[in-house]
């Protein structure tokens, strides 16, 4: 299985610089285009299985991406909740899935009512995460607070139970949401930090990417280490210690 772990494929959130399609910062449009299969059948599994009109455009413009790119497919279906169930032997017949970007908790459970998990176990096509769907490839997934309310929330579950994809705890879009604030409190410095003296997790900015071929994981670009409360940064190299 080749997997991409991505922050943001299709260039930074916070516009910082322009893309038009898919990034092609740290060589990830050649490493896409190498693992890519001619005539490719692609599969869109969305965050929220009821946002038809969302889930409609974040698939066009992917295939907009792909079109740019010369990617070429014969096929592309969309998997919400307007679709039936896809089984596993099913799901042999698609060559890239694709896990799109959204709320994570919401997106988690939409994985786990469709049996993802299982499904996704033997998959030899290429998977790509987009932001939330890089984040639930994890094997424990570290939800972290995004939505109003939910970083004060007691009942919020931070740690749910992922796709098994890779061991990393990743956390997208890092240069824009490091600065954010959430019910009062710094993202980082009050939440996540806090949270990382018993886990450690890998901050992507927007155009860092790890790829994961048969389960060999190599980052491109730079990323942070966050381990008990402080940051490294990395570059190229994932450290053997944070899975």
């Amino acid at each position: 299985m080749i997997i991409f772990l991505t922050s943001s494929p299709s260039g930074p959130l916070d516009n910082s610089r322009h893309v038009d399609g898919f990034d092609s910062m740290n060589n990830f449009t050649i490493k896409l285009k190498e693992y890519w299969k001619i005539d490719s059948t692609v599969l869109f599994i969305m965050a929220d299985p009821y946002s038809h009109e969302e889930n409609d455009e974040e698939m066009n413009f992917f295939a907009y991406c792909m079109d740019q790119l010369g990617l070429s497919y014969k096929r592309i279906d969309i998997w919400d909740s307007r679709k039936k169930n896809i089984t596993a032997k099913q799901m042999k017949n698609y060559d890239v899935v694709f896990l799109g970007g959204g709320h994570v908790p919401t997106q988690n459970k939409f994985f786990t009512s469709i049996g993802l998990r299982k499904k996704l176990k033997n998959f030899k096509g290429i998977v790509i995460g987009i932001s939330a769907g890089t984040m639930n490839c994890a094997d424990t997934v570290y939800a972290q607070p995004e939505e109003p309310g939910e970083a004060t929330d007691p009942d919020y579950k931070r740690y749910l139970k992922g796709l098994g994809l890779t061991k990393r705890m990743i956390l997208p879009h890092y240069q824009m949401i490091k600065k954010m604030r959430l019910d009062g409190k710094r993202m980082y410095e009050d939440i996540v930090y806090p949270d990382s003296y018993d886990h450690t997790f890998i901050a992507l900015p927007d155009g860092s990417y790890i790829l994961s071929v048969d389960g060999v994981e190599t980052l491109y670009g730079e990323a942070y280490l966050i381990s008990e409360g402080k940051k490294t940064k990395i570059f190229n190299t994932l450290p053997e210690e944070d899975i």
